[in-house]
This record gives structure tokens, sequence and C-alpha cells, in this order.
């Protein structure tokens, strides 16, 4: 399935469900809250925050927070009336131009194996 095509299903999701008339800011703050739960998690997987150790854990998927997030950003471009998949393939575009891979890996100290010296 193209991006476009999951772009527009979530489209008639949310308009059968009425969350158009939300403010585009609440679903914005509403993002914002899923990308710190996925901080969370990884704060976690890092052992930078330890169950039961001062810490009470996460209840959800890390799994879940991404397409929470992906949901959300999805509604929000609808909102704007912005085709992702078109945006993506432009914005790419000026990345592989932006960011050549070979000052990139040479930078990183990343030889042709992938692997570092």
């Amino acid at each position: 399935m193209y991006l476009s095509e999951i772009q527009q299903q979530f489209k008639e999701f949310i308009e059968k469900r009425g969350w158009l008339t939300f403010n585009k800011t609440q679903v914005f703050t509403h993002l914002i809250e899923e990308l710190g739960e996925i901080g969370s998690h990884l704060l976690y997987q890092e052992k930078y925050k330890i169950k039961g150790i001062g810490h009470e854990g996460t209840d959800s998927s890390l799994e879940r927070e991404f397409a929470q997030v992906f949901n959300l950003l999805m509604q929000l471009a609808i909102m704007e009336n912005i085709d992702l998949e078109n945006a993506w393939k432009k914005e790419f575009e000026i990345m592989k131009k932006r960011f050549p891979e070979d000052k990139w890996r040479e930078a990183l100290g990343i030889n042709n194996s992938g692997s570092n010296p």
C-alpha cells in the first residue's frame, strides 16, 4: 500500500468520527505527548530509568507509540491539506543532495563495508 492510500484511508477514518473538528494545536500537542512516550521507552531501554527502582515503567508497547505518532502526524497533514507521500518524495531528493553519502561516511569514520576502521 502506498503512503497516499494510507493517508486517504486514515482521512476517511477521522472524518467519520468528527476528528477534523479538533484544533490543530490540540492534535499537535497530542503528537508531542506521544513522542514523549517514545522517549520514555528509550530511557528504559537504555537503562537510564529502571522499572522498580524509582520509576514505574511504561504501559504500552513501543510499536503502538510509533503508530500513534504516525497517525497524529497524518491527521495534522490532512488538516493542512498536505500530501505526505509527495512531500516526502520532494524532501528525500533534497536530502540526497544536501547530505552526500561519501562525506557522511568519511565524517563518521565508516568504511565501505559498513564498519568502523
